[in-house]
């Protein structure tokens, strides 16, 4: 069987399918967001680590379809989803009558699917930015698709609707871009403003507004930290283009039409990594030694009046540490030696933590060793790479610490509160080297 034929069959069987489920009585498929505009993207339950984040609720894979004289699809789907995206469309129209796709953002979980959309539709469009066309070419050696580049402040009328694009480089690929239908006031916002997270709720005011924050927090430190000065730029851009949405539609996530100002916020003191009197004392330990440390550390925060939480790595993933460093103003970080080097588990957090950049952060470093203690000079090495402004050359302590070690390590912490307390005021030592 060709494989055009064969596609042609794939969507007979998918409105069957559809009508089956739809006689049901079963909750799937597209849902309205605006009159002539809908969702028809995809949950992924099951998914528990993107690329290194921990997905302990999944996500979703959002797509958005306008009905107009130009019907618009807004972005693929991961690959092994394009059915369940097919399905969904062809509850509205068939989705051979797609006349433009748009593609704001190139990853695979957005992209995956898009050849076979492109084969099956025949858009006489593929829209997407410079950096787009050619990453789509990259990822796909397909040059002869009916691409038309876009650049910020373009618009393109649909009919009675339009939709003008904004180039969002490097949030978080080279080719991202957003794109906002004007009548409607929707912002298709890419991987800007989303949330890994699987809900059968599609609106921000149809879930908890505290575990979406959370959500929308973890995604924030984990995929858009390290851009953070072009976070503001975005947030600059959109006003000065007078760009007021009525909705917020990321491509994972709900979406947001309740507290859009909400979200805007926590993006613009996000991204000013703006910090609590907080401390992280993050930890990995062998024989409790460095655990026995991190808690005295603990204690001497407490006694200065410092907020803190304890992460020992051997129970805490990479991720969930990170979304708790976004709004900390301290890190005291601490590992056993071991083969005259760091826990493993500490260099995987640290290498994660480098490539996000947290910066405006006090620390130290501290842990105990048998014989040589390497550990902790490497910790505080790394700790300073990223600008981290280093209470002292770090704490070691042989085997089992003491009564005065344990006091040497409360008074680390009482240091670090007081210097972190003194940077809020505008006060601070020199820099340790």
């Amino acid at each position: 069987m060709g494989l055009k034929m064969k596609i042609t069959v794939d969507v007979v069987n998918f409105r069957v399918r559809a009508a089956q489920i739809l006689e049901k009585g079963v909750s799937m498929g597209p849902v309205r967001i605006k009159d002539n505009v809908y969702w028809v993207g995809v949950l992924d339950w099951d998914i528990r680590d993107f690329h290194g984040y921990s997905t302990p609720k999944g996500t979703t894979y959002n797509s958005y379809l306008v009905i107009d004289e130009k019907i618009t699809l807004f972005d693929g789907v991961k690959k092994p989803f394009k059915n369940d995206l097919l399905e969904s469309i062809a509850q509205i129209v068939d989705p051979r009558k797609i006349d433009y796709l748009v593609v704001n953002h190139v990853e695979m979980d957005h992209s995956g699917s898009i050849p076979e959309i492109v084969e099956l539709i025949q858009p006489q469009k593929v829209l997407c930015s410079p950096m787009g066309k050619k990453a789509l070419i990259d990822h796909f050696n397909r040059e002869d698709w009916p691409f038309e580049v876009v650049e910020t402040g373009q618009t393109l009328k649909l009919g009675k609707k339009s939709v003008s694009f904004f180039e969002t480089r490097m949030l978080h690929w080279p080719d991202s871009m957003m794109s906002y239908l004007n009548e409607d006031k929707i912002l298709i916002s890419s991987d800007a403003f989303g949330e890994h997270w699987a809900t059968s709720e599609r609106f921000d005011d149809q879930v908890d507004s505290g575990e979406l924050f959370g959500h929308a927090a973890k995604y924030y430190a984990n995929i858009l930290l390290l851009y953070s000065p072009l976070v503001q730029k975005l947030i600059a851009k959109l006003a000065q283009a007078g760009i007021e949405p009525s909705m917020i539609a990321p491509d994972h996530g709900v979406i947001w039409r309740r507290d859009i100002a909400g979200i805007i916020s926590a993006y613009a003191r996000w991204s000013k990594q703006e910090s609590l009197r907080k401390a992280l004392v993050i930890y990995d330990t062998m024989w409790q030694a460095t655990a026995s440390m991190a808690e005295a550390v603990g204690e001497g925060l407490k006694r200065e009046g410092f907020d803190f939480k304890l992460f020992n790595l051997k129970f805490n993933h990479r991720s969930d540490i990170m979304t708790e460093v976004l709004d900390a103003s301290a890190l005291i970080i601490g590992s056993a030696t071991i083969n005259n080097g760091m826990m493993p588990a500490m260099a995987d957090l640290l290498t994660y933590m480098k490539g996000l950049k947290p910066h405006g952060k006090v620390g130290a470093a501290f842990g105990s060793y048998g014989w040589s203690g390497e550990a902790v000079k490497q910790i505080a090495d790394w700790m300073r790479e990223i600008n981290i402004h280093m209470v002292g050359d770090g704490l070691r302590v042989k085997f089992t610490p003491k009564k005065q070690d344990l006091e040497n390590c409360i008074e680390l912490g009482r240091q670090v509160a007081r210097e972190a307390l003194a940077r809020e005021a505008g006060i601070s030592t020199p820099k340790t080297d």
